[in-house]
């Protein structure tokens, strides 16, 4: 005889075991100057989750939004630069205590703009590819870091 009682689990449980995290989706961008150097942000002290770390430019996509406009839009904010995106360059993840983040990486290239930091970031760096992996990125970044600098 078998019971469909309240001893099933459900997704809902808050031990962990069964609970699945929602995931966000994050864009970010390596941005390329005319040079093929590759544009790094470092978070500034005050920005949460890995503050003083170097960053790719880019963020969340609002409602309504395009993943492309979105990424240009937060390209725009964080730098003062016009791009344009060029193909997909890798994918990443990350964990949060609320939610995973999946993050596409596209690759793009400076248009036009003077380049001027918003509050969110408090330095940034031309960087060949190659030099890409011994940056001290988010960590999230680092597996695609490694990779992006020995394609070849």
């Amino acid at each position: 005889m078998s019971h469909h009682g309240s001893s099933g689990s459900s997704p809902s449980r808050e031990d962990g075991q069964v609970t699945r995290k929602n995931f966000a989706l994050s864009v970010k961008v390596v941005v390329l100057d005319d040079r093929n150097r590759c544009l790094l942000l470092r978070r500034s002290p005050g920005s949460g989750f890995n503050a003083g770390k170097w960053d790719l430019p880019g963020g969340k996509v609002d409602a309504g939004e395009t993943f492309d406009e979105a990424l240009v839009r937060e390209v725009e904010e964080e730098t003062g630069l016009h791009i344009a995106l060029e193909r997909v360059a890798g994918s990443a993840q990350s964990e949060t205590p609320d939610r995973m983040v999946a993050y596409m990486i596209m690759r793009g290239r400076v248009l036009s703009g003077e380049m001027k930091l918003s509050s969110e970031h408090d330095q940034f760096a031309w960087v060949a590819g190659t030099e890409l992996a011994s940056v001290d990125l988010c960590p999230q970044f680092r597996s695609f870091a490694e990779a992006y600098a020995n394609q070849p």
